[in-house]
């Protein structure tokens, strides 16, 4: 009688082990220019933004801890992961870190700009949680304060198929231990989210470790709303250059312009999107 293989042991599905190690984090998507926390700093620059700053989803606290130790701003960052805040605080020190939720964190401080970096924003799935978010950065951004992010864009699942449907495999070795992903995308419309299914096997023995996670594919012109609905304006809304797009942003850099304009174009073709916005100085009074 033909058997069927046994299935991987319950108790390790929907995990997730780069959260659960964040080590495994910085060696799986590596930084070793920060580039990502380099081109946010540019960006504070370009748009005057004063000294405090709040990174909202700070993973490792690789960014925050650069920010705070070379460009010199006062950084706190929020993580829901509190392994990844007990790695932040050992290996990424000087901001101060706290184990919270973006749609319900609630800090003395009041910022000068919050940082959405790595598509954070788009773990608020619902237009609820979108809501929730907005109010917290209105409790928390003094007038006239930034929103700066960096996510996926929606826009760019418009017939475009190629990241869809097809496993990725990637590996990452650390203490000697090879651990390989197997990633599948695919999109919820009803829901309007890119689901990831990511299934890690390790070359040491231990069982397999199946993810699941999505993002919400927000769209230019909804972001736009939103934003005007909670009382910012959008100072930039591109495509790239940025710190995940192909090619990657470098120091100086600036959005592609149009041949026929010598404004910044608002390109939204990209696989990502980078937005400024700035509260209105009277939306805090309004919430």
């Amino acid at each position: 009688m033909n058997q069927q293989p046994a299935a991987p042991a319950a108790s390790a599905a929907h995990r997730n082990l780069l959260t659960d190690h964040p080590e495994l984090y910085e060696l799986r998507f590596p930084d070793p220019g920060f580039t990502a926390a380099r081109w946010a700093e540019s960006v504070l620059r370009e748009h005057g933004a004063g000294p405090d700053l709040l990174d909202l989803g700070c993973g490792t606290g690789r960014d925050a801890g650069w920010l705070h130790r070379a460009a010199g701003y006062t950084v706190t960052g929020l993580d829901t992961s509190p392994a990844m805040v007990e790695y932040a605080r050992e290996h990424h020190p000087g901001p101060a870190y706290h184990v919270a939720d973006m749609r319900t964190f609630e800090l003395p401080e009041r910022f000068d700009a919050a940082l959405c970096l790595d598509s954070a924003l788009l773990y608020c799935h619902t237009n609820a949680h979108l809501d929730a978010f907005f109010g917290r950065l209105l409790r928390h951004l003094r007038p006239g304060g930034l929103l700066i992010a960096e996510l996926r864009n929606g826009a760019f699942f418009l017939g475009r198929t190629e990241l869809l449907d097809v496993p990725r495999l990637d590996s990452v070795t650390h203490d000697g231990v090879t651990h390989t992903s197997r990633t599948v995308l695919r999109i919820d419309r009803a829901a309007q989210l890119l689901r990831r299914t990511r299934s890690w096997a390790s070359d040491d023995g231990g069982p397999p470790v199946e993810q699941h996670s999505a993002w919400r594919l927000l769209f230019p012109q909804e972001l736009r709303h939103l934003l005007a609905v909670h009382g910012f304006t959008v100072l930039a809304l591109h495509d790239g250059p940025g710190p995940r797009t192909e090619p990657r942003w470098t120091d100086g850099d600036r959005p592609a312009e149009t041949a026929d304009t010598a404004d910044t174009a608002d390109t939204a073709d990209g696989d990502r999107l980078h937005l400024v916005a700035r509260l209105d100085s009277r939306a805090r009074k309004r919430s």
